[in-house]
């Protein structure tokens, strides 16, 4: 008898949510369960940084060690998979894999609050933290002009891209910058 779907999360060896998440989605397919199991998360979000001077991105994981999923966990069956992937260590909220103990599913409030900075951060494609305003001083990280110091003169927020004044030879200097070029100063 199939219920409606909540959402558990599920502790795992950190580092390891990915091969979780694949080892979750083959296994549930494999025994036919995975309608019982609507989706996996894995909360992340795209870093942007800058080393030896160019552009990377990578993933960083919002709950390093958690797995979110959508399921219903009525059938036991779903349940006993899951305890059966390499890595899972049980639900938030019940000792290891204790037969007695139902796992917790989340509240709605905890979930849209996990949920909505998901889909912010999936908005905001630079993931840009804090925006910069005109008059700020910024030091420029990349190019050829790295290392110098300069007031912010305009902003667009479209392009991602700064015009900043910089001293250079007694002379005020303006230049175009993309934001990944400069950082604040504190």
């Amino acid at each position: 008898m199939k219920t409606d779907p909540k959402w558990y999360v599920l502790k795992v060896v950190s580092g390891q949510e990915k091969f979780v998440k694949y080892h979750l989605d083959s296994e549930l397919e494999r025994r036919k369960l995975q309608d019982y199991v609507a989706q996996i998360l894995i909360p992340s979000e795209k870093i942007y940084e800058m080393r030896a001077g160019k552009r990377q991105t990578r993933e960083r994981n919002f709950f390093p060690g958690y797995l979110i999923l959508h399921a219903d966990l009525s059938d036991g069956r779903v349940l006993h998979t899951i305890k059966d992937i390499p890595n899972a260590l049980g639900f938030l909220g019940v000792r290891g894999w204790s037969s007695s103990s139902q796992p917790i599913p989340l509240r709605e409030k905890e979930i849209n609050k996990i949920l909505g900075r998901v889909d912010e951060i999936a908005e905001d494609d630079n993931g840009l933290e804090k925006p910069f305003i005109v008059g700020e001083t910024v030091k420029i990280v990349d190019g050829p002009f790295s290392g110098f110091t300069g007031n912010i003169q305009e902003v667009f927020e479209e392009r991602k891209k700064l015009n900043v004044i910089v001293k250079i030879f007694e002379r005020n200097t303006p230049i175009e910058l993309t934001y990944t070029q400069v950082e604040k100063i504190l």
